[in-house]
């Protein structure tokens, strides 16, 4: 079984930023600007916006973080958003989801310029990934595809399996998987909590993609001999040996798959880092297109 290694391609997408950055710098041209907003103190979300900031920074990007209440009205988030739209200074930004019940993310979502887009939400973005057209694409779908690319994992006719159909990653995925691209021409099934027989197709993918956030769903018994595991599930389990408390372990039974696959993604260190990577990749490209750069 190959691992394949997340942290270390994030980490290579990231220098290749960092290079693009000090080049950019040199020629005179001022630095990508992200921005995140969070609202309420929900500590894993800040502890996720902390380390996207700290990364921006770490490659020489310009970032900060804008805290609101989690009793923040919507008009005035609303209102945060046109100024961020308005901003020249500002790239790129994101809106930490979820958001508090009170607040319509469709709203939220809706109003973001979709040029300022990096988390690939907007009906627009969507839109166009859907029909091919260029588009910042959903940053954990992009980060799967990348190391599909990288791991040279052929796709070309395979039978994919994706467990989750959530905007944030199956959905997107499964455009991505099945389309006339090099990481694509996939038969692609997108299963979700009302599919019947699961097992049924679990055993007959060549890769499976978890996205569904149960701890070890996916066992050894129900995907055959060199399967290609692409586990995106992050889940938090009790573990006294931890100086948190608690551990992360993904969507799949990773001890038991292992022996079964031909690659598989580890958590952490697998989606994860990847994630991060891509948003500082859209982040660049919206740079690129804000000023115009070649």
């Amino acid at each position: 079984m190959i691992l394949i290694d997340g942290k270390k391609v994030a980490g290579d997408i990231k220098k290749d930023l960092q290079r693009e950055v000090a080049r950019w710098q040199e020629q005179g041209f001022r630095p990508p600007n992200l921005v995140a907003v969070l609202l309420g103190d929900d500590p894993a979300s800040l502890a996720y916006v902390r380390n996207k900031e700290r990364q921006a920074k770490k490659i020489g990007f310009n970032s900060s973080l804008i805290r609101l209440a989690s009793s923040t009205p919507e008009e005035k988030l609303l209102h945060l958003i046109q100024s961020l739209n308005n901003d020249k200074t500002v790239d790129g930004y994101i809106i930490q989801l979820p958001l508090p019940a009170h607040i319509n993310p469709h709203n939220i979502i809706e109003a973001i310029d979709p040029d300022k887009d990096v988390d690939g939400f907007h009906p627009l973005n969507l839109g166009r990934l859907l029909i091919g057209m260029p588009s910042f694409i959903p940053a954990t779908p992009y980060g799967i595809i990348e190391l599909l690319k990288r791991y040279r994992i052929p796709t070309d006719g395979k039978n994919i399996l994706i467990i989750g159909r959530s905007l944030i990653v199956g959905r997107p995925l499964s455009i991505l998987l099945s389309q006339k691209r090099p990481e694509g021409n996939a038969t692609v099934t997108l299963a979700h909590s009302h599919t019947k027989n699961l097992i049924d197709y679990t055993r007959q993918a060549d890769i499976i993609v978890t996205a569904l956030g149960k701890p070890y769903f996916l066992k050894a018994d129900m995907v055959k001999n060199g399967v290609v595991i692409i586990d995106a599930g992050i889940n938090e389990i009790p573990d006294p040996g931890q100086h948190r408390g608690y551990k992360l372990v993904g969507d799949v039974d990773f001890e038991q798959v292992s022996k079964k696959a031909s690659y598989m993604t580890p958590v952490p260190g697998g989606v994860g880092p990847m994630t991060i990577a891509m948003l500082l990749k859209n982040t660049f490209k919206a740079y690129k297109n804000h000023l115009k750069l070649a």
